[in-house]
């Protein structure tokens, strides 16, 4: 009797080997191609700084000055800085406001700087909008909800309400908060005041000077050797310490003094507000509850160093750490990212850097430079946050003698 042969197939127990060395093959590759992906996702966030870098040079090629971090109108009368306005914008809008025709924008700018009837809800504004638009927390004023190609971070899926139009770059505001949000100005910004001239004088060191004209001559340290933005994380609302705010009262103050943040920076860790758990999030309890638009990037039009600014204080990715009130305004705002590590900033001189978490930053709980500081806290002295709080400053003669990594 002749035996028969076998024809062509797989049998099951084959085909389940050839099924499973598949998964293992793809179970082994899927970590590079997410590797991958994310590599594509910050080269293309880094290019996107390279492209402000640049516009922030053609602005100042073009005016002779950098572009002007608090910036715009004041309605008539003039009224407290922090109040809304469609009638103008109180010098609320920031550094990025002014580089918005320099980055290929020219028609969101012609609207920007022109009269507008049109509103978000399709209907028309009476009276018009004014030229350089309301306030930046008007959601009915288009420009202001607009989301931004080159001011946004591919990695970072933050989108959508409570936010507005959002931005992951800030402008450096140097190492000291302190009044940040008044600069040397009054209240409704219509003079100088001496004592808080002196303040901003003392306190403001930081590449950009809120509310006030600068040039690139001001960066006595060199451009090379100073941050003039940072990149930020936008807050996805999850508690997340470095886009959520803290609060024990529903948002509109904070949980300790503006003082003691000054003399304390990381007075969210010693006072234990961080999940020792998840050491990337608030506890719950002190979560920032209510005010969920008031977070990290979450208007790229406006001034607050909440919404756009960085500083050089606690090192990248560290908690954002502040009096999350009504202002946004009074904040350790370190610069923050969805990539691994650390964070881009970029350097006055238009090179992009990847600042790694560990970047020396001195004492975390020294007191900030101030008008009236002591030891070194006193104008004039060098930074007390290290390598990294140097880097912040424009002119404190503290130049670095390594190249940085880039």
């Amino acid at each position: 009797m002749k035996c028969s042969k076998r024809t062509g197939g797989f049998t099951l127990v084959e085909l389940l080997v050839v099924i499973a060395i598949i998964g293992i093959l793809v179970g082994l590759l899927l970590p590079a191609v997410q590797a991958a992906r994310e590599a594509a996702r910050r080269m293309s966030c880094s290019n996107n700084f390279k492209q402000i870098g640049l516009a922030m040079h053609n602005y100042h090629s073009t005016y002779k000055e950098a572009p002007r971090h608090g910036t715009g109108t004041q309605p008539n009368p003039p009224d407290a800085w922090y109040r809304t306005s469609t009638m103008g914008n109180r010098f609320r809008l920031n550094a990025l406001v002014s580089m918005v025709p320099f980055i290929e924008q020219q028609a969101l700018w012609d609207h920007i700087a022109n009269p507008s009837l049109t509103r978000t809800d399709g209907g028309t504004q009476d009276p018009p909008w004014p030229p350089m638009g309301p306030t930046p927390d008007q959601i009915q004023y288009i420009p202001w909800v607009n989301e931004i190609p080159t001011f946004r971070c591919p990695s970072d899926p933050g989108i959508g309400l409570p936010a507005l139009g959002r931005t992951n770059y800030a402008a450096c505001l140097g190492d000291s908060i302190w009044l940040l949000h008044v600069a040397p100005y009054n209240n409704d910004r219509t003079a100088i005041t001496n004592g808080r001239a002196r303040h901003a004088r003392a306190a403001h060191r930081g590449f950009f000077k809120p509310f006030q004209d600068s040039k690139f001559r001001d960066t006595l340290d060199g451009l090379s050797n100073t941050i003039a933005m940072g990149e930020i994380i936008t807050a996805l609302q999850d508690g997340d310490i470095r886009g959520n705010g803290v609060a024990t009262n529903g948002g509109n103050s904070g949980p300790f003094g503006l003082a003691a943040l000054r003399d304390n920076p990381s007075i969210c860790t010693d006072n234990g507000y961080i999940n020792p758990e998840r050491p990337r999030f608030w506890l719950p309890e002190f979560q920032q509850k209510n005010r969920r638009n008031f977070a990290r990037g979450h208007r790229w039009a406006s001034v607050y160093p909440l919404m756009s600014g960085v500083t050089t204080i606690l090192p990248p990715n560290r908690e954002a750490c502040g009096r999350y009130n009504a202002l946004g305004t009074t904040l350790v705002a370190p610069p923050s990212s969805r990539h691994q590590g650390g964070a881009h900033v970029l350097m006055g001189d238009g090179a992009v850097v990847f600042m790694t978490d560990s970047v020396e930053a001195g004492d975390a709980r020294a007191p900030m430079v101030w008008l009236n500081g002591t030891g070194e806290a006193m104008p004039g002295s060098p930074s007390p946050y290290g390598l990294w709080g140097a880097l912040g400053t424009r002119a404190s003669n503290e130049v670095i003698d390594e190249q940085l990594n880039q």
